[in-house]
């Protein structure tokens, strides 16, 4: 079943009914975890105007939804410099020194999600981040975040055989956690990074924070949320937790 981020909190209640009993929450980073599009599209907007791309004229929002946001940096190469692999490569690597350097300065995290994070404390719920994002930028965030020492694994697309959309880095961190994907949850906010999970046989709640709501529902996740502090996602949660006491 999938609900939109308009629908009513009681239909997403059941939405997650089959979970039980709930072992394992996975987060996606990027987005997720924290708001860092702008961080990143400021980036690639400055580095690629400084080399003369699209004639030297900003990246607007809309180019780096369709051609950035969500994917994993070997893809960004080729899209933007399709003639020049390597020269696209290394153009990735230096912006993300960049965004660093941004997010070491402004990272903030989603509204609710120190709630969502002591709810899955104290239901004793194993943890990943996956992420398509490099580990430096990942592992950064992480700490910024403080959230360090609340995953018990980070999954990077690029260790894996194939990044998302692709199933691999979330099938990766289920067999890490030695986790069933009919026991677990995953929270995203882009296409690829949905697609991926669905993929993986697990229920994606999508979150709305940046990528346009048609976008995220044709990736077919159980449900969006504005952010962590959404009444829906707290009224299939609790739904949850009754079935577990």
């Amino acid at each position: 079943m999938t609900v939109s981020a308009s629908d009513g909190a009681a239909d997403s209640k059941s939405s997650l009914r089959g979970l039980t009993p709930l072992e394992a929450v996975l987060f996606d980073v990027d987005g997720t975890l924290c708001d860092s599009d702008p961080l990143h599209h400021h980036a690639f907007q400055v580095m690629l105007q400084e080399i003369g791309f699209n004639g030297g004229v900003p990246i607007d929002e809309q180019f780096f939804i369709d051609n950035i946001a969500g994917k994993h940096n070997d893809d960004i190469a080729r899209i933007l410099f399709p003639d020049d692999i390597p020269r696209g490569l290394k153009f990735t690597d230096d912006k993300e020194a960049m965004f660093r350097k941004l997010a070491s300065e402004q990272l903030a995290a989603i509204d609710g999600l120190y709630r969502l994070r002591k709810w899955i404390e104290d239901q004793g719920l194993k943890r990943a981040a996956v992420t398509n994002a490099p580990r430096a930028n990942a592992e950064l965030m992480i700490s910024r975040l403080g959230l360090s020492d609340f995953f018990q694994a980070v999954v990077v697309g690029s260790e894996c055989e194939h990044a998302k959309p692709h199933p691999d880095p979330y099938l990766k961190a289920l067999d890490l956690l030695k986790a069933s994907n009919e026991h677990a949850i995953i929270f995203e906010d882009s296409p690829s990074g949905i697609k991926a999970g669905v993929s993986a046989g697990v229920p994606v709640i999508g979150l709305t924070t940046r990528n346009p709501e048609h976008l995220l529902m044709q990736a077919k996740p159980t449900f969006l949320i504005k952010n962590y502090d959404d009444p829906k996602l707290w009224a299939a949660l609790e739904e949850l937790d009754n079935k577990r006491t």
